[in-house]
C-alpha cells in the first residue's frame, strides 16, 4: 500500500486521491507507477465508468509537480533514477490521455508541472478560486514537459507559448478561461460535487451525467485577466526564434511587454530555446505519443544539463534566486546546442515505448 496515493474502486467510479500533503502532493516514481497501473487496468474494466482524480481533504494544493530535488540529485550522478521517473510519469500521462472514459480532475489549489500532466489530458477539469496553474520549468533550467509540447500549443493562439516561456501563473477562473480547466466553481462547492459524483450511477452514460452534474454546480467564468493582452501575446510570441519574441516585446513599449521581456531575460536562455522548439514540434506532431517520445529525449538529456543543476541550486537548494545560466544570453545558444536535446536515443529509445 502506497501511503502517498489512495487508489480504489467505489462502485463504477475509479478514484485516485493524492495523499502527500507535506510536499503539496508532488509526484514521485512509485506514485506515478501505481497510477499508471490503475489507469491501464481500469481502461479495460467494464465495471469502471468514470475516473476521479483529487487530493486529500483539508490539505493544500492539488499537485505542485514532481520531485525536483530528486531529479537534480540523480542528474548530478548517472541520472538513472531521474530517467526512470520520466519514463514512468510520461507513460502515466499517455495512459490518461488515451483513457477511453471520462476523467474528472478537481484541481483545487496549486497545480504545476507534474500536477498539470496528471489532470490536463483528461476530459473534465474543475478549477476553483484557489487554483494556481503554472509551467515554471524555464526558471529552473528544465522544460515544460508532462505533455506540455502537446497541450500548450493547442490552447489557442500563442497563449501556450507565453505560459511555457515565461512561467506565467494563472489563478482561479483564468485557468478555465484559458481552457486548461473545463469548468470553474467556488471551492466551497467541491464537497457537494464529490458527494454527487459518489452517489451517481454512471453506467448508463457517464459523460452525459457528468456534464449534467457539473452544469448544476459550476459557474460562468469571469472575464479573463489576461484578455487585455491576448492580441499582444499572439503578436509577440508567434515567432519561431526566441530572439524575435524578445525583440517584439521590446518593440511593444508597454508596461506589460516590458515586464514580460524582463521575465523572459531572467529564464535559462538554453531552456527557453529548447522549450520553444518543443512547442513548435509538438504543435506539428501527429499523435500524443509522438510528442511524448520527443519529451523523453529532451528529459533524458536535460536532467544532466548545467542549467538544470544550477537552476535547482538557486531556486530550491540555496534559494538565492540568482542562477548563473550558461550561456547567459539567448544569442549565445546555438541551433546545435538546442538540436542535441531532440536527437533520438538509440537503444535507449526502446525503454520508453517499444514501438516508434
Amino acid at each position: 500500500m502506497n501511503p502517498d496515493v489512495l487508489i480504489r474502486q467505489e462502485g463504477g467510479l475509479g478514484r485516485i486521491t493524492l495523499m502527500r500533503p507535506s510536499a503539496l502532493h508532488a509526484l514521485n516514481t512509485p506514485m506515478c507507477g501505481d497510477i499508471l497501473a490503475a489507469v491501464t487496468a481500469w481502461a479495460a474494466d467494464p465495471s469502471i465508468h468514470l475516473l476521479l482524480i483529487d487530493h486529500q481533504d483539508g490539505t493544500r494544493g492539488f499537485c505542485a509537480g514532481g520531485d525536483i530535488r530528486m531529479l537534480a540529485e540523480s542528474g548530478a550522478g548517472d541520472a538513472t533514477e531521474a530517467r526512470e521517473f520520466f519514463r514512468t510519469e510520461y507513460r502515466m500521462n499517455a495512459a490518461l490521455e488515451a483513457f477511453p472514459k471520462p476523467i474528472l480532475s478537481i484541481i483545487d489549489g496549486v497545480t504545476m508541472g507534474g500536477g498539470v500532466g496528471l489532470s490536463v489530458h483528461g476530459s473534465h477539469r474543475v478549477a476553483t478560486e484557489r487554483t494556481v496553474f503554472a509551467m515554471p520549468e524555464t526558471g529552473i533550467g528544465l522544460f515544460p514537459d508532462v505533455g506540455g509540447g502537446w497541450f500548450l500549443p493547442r490552447l489557442g493562439g500563442e497563449l501556450g507559448t507565453w505560459l511555457a516561456l515565461t512561467g506565467a501563473r494563472l489563478k482561479g477562473a483564468d485557468v478555465a478561461a484559458a481552457r486548461i480547466a473545463t469548468h470553474y466553481l467556488p471551492s466551497e462547492l467541491v464537497p457537494a460535487l464529490s458527494r454527487q459524483i459518489e452517489a451517481a450511477d454512471f453506467s448508463a452514460g457517464a459523460a452525459d451525467l457528468l456534464n449534467e452534474i457539473l452544469s448544476r454546480l459550476t459557474h460562468t467564468r469571469a472575464h479573463a485577466s489576461f484578455e487585455p493582452y491576448r492580441e499582444a501575446i499572439d503578436r509577440c510570441f508567434r515567432f519561431d526564434a526566441a530572439e524575435d519574441i524578445l525583440a517584439a516585446l521590446d518593440a511593444e513599449d508597454t508596461d506589460w511587454a516590458r515586464t514580460e521581456a524582463a521575465t523572459l531575460r531572467a529564464k535559462s536562455p538554453e531552456t527557453v530555446k529548447v522549450a520553444l522548439r518543443q512547442l513548435r514540434e509538438g504543435r506539428a506532431a501527429d499523435t500524443f505519443e509522438d510528442s511524448m517520445r520527443m519529451e523523453f529525449r529532451i528529459g533524458w538529456r536535460k536532467v544532466q544539463s548545467a542549467d538544470f543543476l544550477e537552476g535547482v541550486r538557486a531556486v530550491i537548494v540555496d534559494k538565492d534566486n540568482a542562477p548563473k545560466w550558461s550561456p547567459s544570453r539567448l544569442e549565445d545558444v546555438s541551433d546545435a546546442d538546442v538540436a542535441q536535446y531532440f536527437e533520438r536515443l538509440g537503444p535507449n529509445e526502446l525503454t520508453f515505448w517499444p514501438a516508434g
